[in-house]
């Protein structure tokens, strides 16, 4: 199981995480998206396309970018499509 928290607050918790480069992709539905609102920032990787980001707000913390996602991902990413990530210097990954 692994479980990522924010000030105590569980944001995600899974058995079925993909780990890609390091990093544990959470199934769309392991998610507290209550927590979250959509960021405008979006990076693109070149192998799994244009990532959009996440804010979670705990209270009355609000980590903006904590976390992102691939809402439509290039083939060799397709297992990771809509799954999402953490930042490991934003939130408590274990």
């Amino acid at each position: 199981m692994v479980k990522v928290t924010l000030d105590g607050t569980v944001l995600a918790e899974s058995t079925s995480t993909v780990v890609v480069e390091g990093n544990h992709y959470f199934p769309p539905a392991s998610v507290k998206t209550d927590l979250f609102t959509k960021s405008n920032t979006s990076t693109v990787c070149p192998w799994k396309g244009t990532a959009s980001y996440y804010n979670a707000t705990v209270g009355d913390n609000t980590v903006k970018d904590i976390a992102w996602y691939y809402p439509s991902t290039f083939e060799k990413a397709k297992n990771i499509e809509g799954y999402v990530a953490f930042y490991k210097n934003k939130a408590t990954i274990e």
